[in-house]
């Protein structure tokens, strides 16, 4: 036995989750003060050469992986507005022909659709004078409203699972209405001519709301319906779900280690049970077909406590259980 104890400890505020470097002997990798044998600056299994990497760059380090080594298709991205408001991540995933649906701040700036660079004359003085719009850029709260809720259409995305007596089909809808812009900061390269790329702006505007509640960009072509825009948009709740089901039905947060080679197998493991309970809702001849993750998790535990040849189910055959799974 050991004579360490866990102590409360103030982390040094560096922007991250602690001060450890690269290179350096965490004070976590220590007891009483002793350094463990064997352990360098790598104790929490991070290589050297690692440094801080951003968030958006992590997310287009995955796309790429995805796409070029796992040979997935290029589907359209979905994204809150943690990403969408990076420009330079909306302009990776172009550089990248991939389509995307991202939320995004209403107080970003942007032109209007039908905004064009005017080339001022030259007066012979000085260096010829670029092309440049004549209009400073408006916030995107503000171009919608100048376009006004009249413009907004009821589009129902999805039903949902909560039928109510005004609503037997669950239908999840409300009113959206869509502008032709171009969103403008120094991030975003011009053309030759002076001109910003066009995206779809896409606003959710309640009826009875003095203004919109969310909005998003994307750069689906001109010819995509508004309702397409909207499901794509809306598309994110899929990952809240997931993720949420990751959380209290899988326990992906419940990894208490401090190495991240331990973290990485508990997160693997927990993904490739989702995974494998996915599959068992979607396959039709599985007892699970149709069933939440909550109800497959019970009959897995039924099948495991047979298998271990516990409980009271401990008689039933072998083969009469797993041929469903």
């Amino acid at each position: 036995m050991s004579s360490w104890r866990p102590t409360p400890r103030r982390w040094p505020r560096t922007g991250g989750c602690s001060a450890w470097r690269p290179g350096t002997t965490p004070r976590s990798a220590t007891r009483t003060g002793r350094p463990r044998s064997g352990r360098s600056g790598t104790a929490a299994g991070i290589d050297e050469g690692v440094r801080h990497r951003e968030k958006w760059r992590l997310a287009l380090d995955m796309l790429d992986e995805m796409i070029n080594r796992w040979g997935l298709p290029e589907l359209p991205v979905a994204a809150d507005s943690g990403y969408g408001d990076c420009t330079v991540f909306r302009l990776g995933l172009a550089e990248r022909g991939l389509r995307y649906a991202v939320q995004v701040d209403p107080d970003a700036t942007a032109h209007p659709g039908d905004a064009a660079p005017v080339t001022p004359p030259y007066t012979g003085r000085g260096r010829p004078p670029k092309p440049a719009y004549p209009d400073p850029p408006a916030t995107f709260k503000d171009l919608v409203l100048a376009a006004g809720q009249a413009g907004a259409r009821r589009v129902t995305w999805r039903r949902g699972s909560r039928r109510t007596s005004s609503n037997p089909t669950a239908a999840m809808r409300s009113h959206f209405l869509r502008l032709w812009v171009q969103p403008a900061n120094r991030d975003i390269p011009r053309s030759p001519d002076g001109t910003l790329p066009e995206v779809w702006l896409i606003a959710e505007w309640p009826p009875g709301a003095a203004e919109p509640v969310k909005y998003w960009l994307s750069n689906l072509d001109t010819r995509t319906s508004l309702k397409t825009l909207v499901r794509l948009a809306k598309l994110r709740w899929r990952v809240e779900h997931d993720y949420r089901e990751l959380k209290t039905g899988l326990g992906i947060d419940h990894f208490e280690g401090r190495s991240f080679v331990g973290w990485h197998r508990h997160v693997t493991l927990a993904v490739l049970a989702q995974a494998f309970c996915i599959l068992l809702r979607l396959d039709p001849k599985s007892r699970c077909a149709g069933l939440t993750l909550y109800a497959v998790l019970r009959e897995l535990q039924q099948l495991l406590t047979v298998m271990a040849g516990a409980g009271q189910t401990c008689k039933r055959p072998y083969d009469n259980v797993t041929k469903y799974y």
